[in-house]
Order: C-alpha cells, then structure tokens, then sequence
C-alpha cells in the first residue's frame, strides 16, 4: 500500500472513550512510572530518556490525510523490515502518526513516544491504545499483544469516572511538566501556577462539623495516588539547569499555600503529603536539607490543629510515621541541653510541641479513647502484652533520656539564671514543658516529671521567677509543693494579658468623682472584654493630671466604694476587716448581681496592672471561686460565731445531744430585709432531729447552705468578670486553685 506523508502536530482532544475508566488498567500503572516515557520517576528518580531515537528533532514523524490513503507508496526507507521492529500508523482522529517501534516495547512506552514526536502537552495517562477493537495492556509489550507490521492503532482519550475531572487534569499536567523539565524540554505551563490552580480548586469542606467532605479527601488523594510529590522531589535531584530551584520553588509553594486554601478539616489528609515530602527528601538528600527541615516545620505546623480539633488520628500507621520526628527532634534538644551554652533553636522547640500533641492524640485513639489514654508500664515491659508494638518502647526511651537530660542541667546549672543569663533559662524551662508534654502519654509520666522538679525545687524556683511572661508555664501551677510563693505569684500574673504591650489602642475612661461607680461601671462593666486586655487612660473631669498615678488613685477610689459595706456586695470578717467575702443579702437586687461581674473586672485589671488595692479576700471566697469544698475550719475568720456554735454541736456530750437538750432539725433560720424564714438543709429536714450520729453532716449542711448556695449567683458572677480579663478564660479555676493555701493573695 502507498500513502500520502506529511508533517503533522496531532490535536490531542482526541477521540473520547466511551466506557468508564473502571473498565481499564490503572491509570499509573507500575510500568508507566518505572518505564522511560514521560512519567519517569521511579524511586530511584533515575532520568531515563524517554526517546529511543537520539534524533533531538521534536517533530520527525510522517504522518498522512485519510484522504491519501491510495497516493504514494509506504515502502520507503523503514527500519520495519527489520525482524525486530515494527512500523505501523496512531490515528488520532482524523490525523495518522508512523512510528517505529522495537518489538519489545511496551504499549505504555508507545504512547508516551506518539505523543513526544508530535510535540503535544499531554501526559500519556491521559491516553489508550485501541487495535483491532480492543484496548491494549499499558504493561504489555507489542509483540505480546501480537501487533502486526503496517497497522493502524487508535489513540484514544481516557473519559474518567471521577467527580473530579479538573483536579486529574491539573495533576496530569504537573507531571507532564516536571517530566518535560526533567528531559531538557520547555515545559507547557508553570508548575507553580498548575500548583496554585490545584489548590485553588480544593472542595469545600462540610461546614460545622469535624467530618471532612469526601470531594476534599479525594480531591488530595488524587494527588499523592499521582504520585506527584516523586516527581517533584525527582525533578529536585535533577542535574539539569533550572530544575532544582523550580522544584524546590513549587515544594515551598505547597507548604505555604495548602494551609491557606485547604480548609482545616482537610488539614490531616493534607499533612499525608507534605509527610511525603519529608520522607522522600530525607532518604534522597538526608535530613541536613534546608528543604527537608522546611518540610518538616510545616508538618509540624499542620500537625497540632489536626489533634486539637480536627480529623481522626487513631491509624496506627500515623502513630509510626509521627515517631521519627519525635525521636529527631527530641535529638535536636537532648544535643542542644549537652552543650556549654545550651544551644537551642526555638524551631526545633515549637516542632516538639507540636510533634507531641499529634502523637499524643493519636496514641489516645489508638488505644480506643479509654480512661486517659495513656500507656501502661506493661505496654513496653511485657514483649506479649496484647498490644505491644516496639515504637511504644522506643518512644519510652526517647522519653526517659530527654528527662534525664533535663535533671542532669537542672543539677549542674543550680544558679542557672546568673550563671547563664536569662535566655537560657527560658530555653530550659521550655524543654521542661516539652517534657511534662511528653509526660502525658504514660500512667507514670507524671510522677517521674514531679520526682525531678522535687529534687531539682531550688533550680526550678529560680527559673520561673526570673521567667518572663509564658502561658506554657501555665502546668506549673498545679504543683504547689515545688513553686514557693513568689514563683506562683509570678506564674498567676502570666495568665493575663501583656496589657499595652500587646495592643496598640488604649481604653480610655473620663470620670466624674461625683458619680464615681456609675460611671466607671458602665466603662468597665459594659464594654467587650477585649477593649480591656490593652491599657487603661484615666482622666478626671476638670482634672488635668494624667498617667500611672491617676490610673493607681481610680482604682483605689473604686475598689474602696466596692467593698464598702454599705453597698452591701461584700461583707467584712468582724476579726480582720480588710478580708471580704460575698454578702448573700447582696441577692435581692438584681444589679447588685452585675456589680459582682464589674468587680470581677476590676480586681482582675488591678492585678493585670500590677496595682495594690489593700484588699485580702477570705478563704471561703477562694474555696467558692475555685469550686472546691467549704469545711467548717474554712469559715473560721468570715463568721466566728457561727463557727463557735458549730465547734460546740461537735464536741458536745453523745448523750446529751441524743436527748433533744438543743431542739435542733436539719433546719436554718435566715434573717433577710427584716423578716425571718426558714429552709430546710435537706428534704425533710424539718423533721430530722440532730444527734451524735449525725451532726457531722448537719454542720456540713449548713455550712455548705451558708457560704455556698446563698452566695452562688453572685460568686458566680465575680468569677465570669474575673475570667473576662485572663487571656484564656478558661484558666480562672486554675488561678484560684493556687491560692486556696493559707497563704492568700493581697489584692
């Protein structure tokens, strides 16, 4: 047969199969990405060439009309006489390519060569060959699938069953991208223009809930399935001009913008990337790559939203890929620690925590969220335990040699603060909370962490006073045996905000000393708390003075109207009246109520700004605002005569109370506006004589009735304007907590 030949670049929006990709091979197939065509990444990121003709002509093929299909004969100079390859004719659509094949070529390498020689942007996934009515095994070879010289094969476009066809279309284009870069040819498009376009293209996740939306999931997968992240980093270790800063130039792009435009619920199924990235990179160029550390701080980035609020962590296989970084950076600190001036970087830091809070979560689900879900001695003690896994011994290491590190700079730095100046104090106490983090993921964490700070008290006393302000340090407060009283006062001021120096806008205030509380109540009492985390402008009317000095006079003016007892908020304790505590007849106004939350406020500020108001609150008060429990010995300074009454209830002769001599009934007289009632302390209680067997609970009902129930809307009230102040509100517990001692904070 004779043909017509001409050159010819094939239009590639070629003919569209009609059946679903379901019903044909992978789209990359292990031979695609092993073979030497335009998708050549394989894990060793060899470059082969994906043209067998070392002609560098992009265009060398001859191709026809179909309507000169009789004119001129084919016979010409071919090496298909050759017994070991083969000539035969790719229609696309209405156009014919000739190409010369080896035998033992492979379909896949075909197309990847039909659609080099003519020059086309298209990745060769894209794309099948159909001959004699049937699509050919992308692994297979031509002489297996019996491909006869002088044939004519149909290259034809793959129609996707997916709900994502733009988003394959992306992937496909970057790795046809980085494949062209990879062999010395101009790359159609940008890769970090097709990157920013695949973001840009990322589903919305389903709003108001922790589910990721499945568009999402598989709009992601397509991705890592595409194996992109391979193909950059093997465009990365290329040799060739260029290719190494495009690369490195669209990895970056990744790891800046994917947080930006994938929503958080997305944030775990993005992480599975840039985890990838990590690996790949690490086992090519080590872990001594600027780009290997980059990748690993955004991992580290993505890593702590995910387990505080997001996505399911409980795949063990997450638990193993997190526990390298753990051990790596953990190494960072350990080799930081040994050195003479403690040399550590707050990146490596910031990583750890975050490193932490993801395993930590992850090992909580992994143990199915029982209990605290923390691992048991027993876990890494007993090789049969049922669910014993040997990361969980390795990570114990980890832990332990991190702690004993930290003890052993403790010891050895008794005086660090002016021994080594007060950076590396912080660099220390921030190692400290990294390894009380850690702590949490072992029933016996706690106790090891507690057994170093005991023993190492005087070192840790002198770090946290000398601190600046941290919230990390926030832990601390809980261990009341080790702080002595200025490193918990130091700790307690923490939990407020930086004041002026975190915001730029002062609250300011113009009062008149006539109407003093009104007017200050609806600065304070009436505006969103955020205005009062800054700084605090007082001016008086017709007063020109201004400054700390105005700012410490109204707070003292204010605070002295408060509590004065003729306002009836607060009462005195008749033995020490400058310790207060809640007035439960302050309850039949309810404005009095939001006076309770303006005082909150205005104590909270007082001590934000470091202002001494000469006020001591009772310990009843405390044991109230920390939600713990009253006892009759708490009460002893805010009602001495109760107090008395009730010592004698306890101490009185069995037989003598037994015989009724007192009358009493589980029954309590209160006293208010001038008319008196009586509640009862329990149901029935009218009708329940005390006696020796239980008078214990009658004194613990009623002082629980008197200092706890008459008082709780009010005491509920200060605290809710307290925690309006404190820059995470729900830390306010936790304030109290630490001074509920004997020793009481003068406010």
């Amino acid at each position: 047969m004779s043909h017509s030949r001409r050159s010819l670049n094939i239009n590639l929006n070629l003919l569209p199969s009609k059946r679903k990709l379901d019903d044909y091979a992978p789209l990359w197939s292990a031979e695609i990405l092993a073979m030497g065509g335009c998708h050549s990444f394989a894990p060793s990121f060899s470059s082969p060439n994906p043209n067998p003709n070392p002609n560098p002509n992009p265009n060398p093929a001859r191709v026809r009309d179909d309507s000169s299909l009789s004119s001129s004969s084919s016979s010409s100079t071919s090496p298909a006489s050759s017994s070991s390859t083969v000539q035969f004719f790719i229609r696309t659509d209405s156009k014919t390519v000739v190409v010369h094949s080896p035998r033992d070529s492979t379909v896949a390498s075909v197309i990847s060569r039909a659609l080099f020689l003519s020059g086309a942007a298209a990745s060769p996934g894209q794309y099948r060959l159909i001959y004699r009515g049937r699509q050919l095994d992308a692994a297979s070879t031509l002489s297996a699938s019996r491909v006869a010289s002088d044939s004519t094969l149909h290259l034809a476009a793959r129609l996707r069953s997916t709900r994502l066809p733009r988003s394959h279309r992306v992937v496909d284009d970057i790795l046809f991208s980085a494949s062209c870069l990879l062999h010395s040819h101009p790359a159609p498009r940008e890769i970090d223009a097709l990157l920013l376009e695949f973001l840009a293209s990322t589903p919305s996740a389903t709003q108001g809930g922790d589910d990721v939306d499945d568009t999402t999931v598989e709009h992601l997968g397509i991705f890592t399935l595409a194996a992109v992240p391979a193909a950059l980093v093997g465009l990365y270790l290329s040799d060739r001009p260029g290719c190494r800063l495009i690369a490195e130039s669209a990895i970056r792009l990744f790891l800046r913008q994917a947080p930006e435009y994938v929503p958080k619920p997305g944030h775990l199924h993005c992480s599975v990337i840039v985890l990838e990235f990590c690996k790949l990179i690490a086992a090519t160029c080590g872990k001594s790559d600027q780009l290997y550390v980059d990748c690993r701080s955004a991992l580290a980035l993505l890593m702590e939203p995910i387990a505080s609020s997001y996505g399911s962590l409980q795949n063990l296989k997450l638990v193993v890929e997190l526990y390298p970084f753990v051990s790596e950076v953990a190494g960072y600190l350990i080799k930081g620690l040994e050195s003479e001036e403690i040399d550590i970087c707050q990146q490596n830091l910031s990583e750890f925590a975050s490193f932490l809070v993801a395993i930590r979560t992850a090992i909580k689900q992994w143990l199915g969220g029982t209990g605290k879900g923390q691992i048991s001695r027993s876990f890494f003690h007993d090789q049969n335990h049922p669910m014993h896994e040997s990361w969980i011994r390795d990570l114990r290491q980890v832990f332990v040699k991190l702690l004993r590190m930290v003890d052993e700079c403790l010891r050895k730095y008794n005086d660090l603060p002016a021994a080594k100046g007060p950076e590396q104090g912080e660099t220390v106490l921030a190692v400290l909370s990294g390894v009380h983090k850690f702590s949490k993921i072992y029933e016996d964490g706690d106790a090891l962490v507690h057994e170093v700070l005991m023993a190492r008290r005087a070192s840790v006393n002198a770090l946290v006073r000398c601190a600046k302000r941290n919230e990390k340090l926030k832990w601390m407060l809980k261990y009341k045996d080790v702080t002595d009283f200025e490193s918990r006062r130091n700790l307690t001021m923490m939990l407020f905000p930086g004041g002026k120096d975190d915001y730029e806008r002062m609250h300011e205030m113009l009062i008149d000393r006539l109407q003093l509380l009104p007017e200050s109540f609806e600065y304070i009492g009436q505006v969103e708390a955020q205005a009062l985390h800054g700084g605090l402008f007082v001016v008086f009317k017709n007063e020109s003075a201004t400054g700390p000095g105005v700012l410490r006079e109204w707070f003292n003016l204010v605070c002295r109207a408060l509590f004065n007892p003729e306002n009836v908020l607060f009462l005195p304790c008749p033995n020490d009246r400058r310790r207060f505590f809640p007035n439960p007849a302050s309850v039949v106004d309810p404005l009095h109520l939001k006076y309770f939350g303006f005082c909150g406020r205005v104590v909270a500020l007082a001590l934000m700004h470091k202002v001494q108001l000469g006020v001591v609150f009772d310990r009843s008060f405390y044991l109230q605002l920390a939600e713990g429990t009253i006892t009759l010995e708490d009460v002893k300074d805010a009602d001495p005569c109760l107090y008395m009454s009730c010592r004698k209830v306890l101490e009185m002769d069995a037989q003598l109370l037994d015989s009724d001599a007192l009358g009493l009934t589980f029954v309590r007289e209160i006293e208010e506006l001038g008319t008196q009632r009586a509640v009862e302390l329990c149901p029935g209680g009218k009708d329940i004589v005390v006696n020796s067997t239980n008078r214990e609970k009658y004194i613990d009902l009623l002082i629980e009735h008197r200092f706890v129930t008459c008082t709780s809307e009010q005491v509920s009230h200060f605290a809710q304007g307290f925690s309006d102040i404190l820059s995470n509100s729900k830390l306010k517990m936790r304030f109290f907590l630490v001074w509920t001692s004997k020793i009481l904070i003068e406010c």
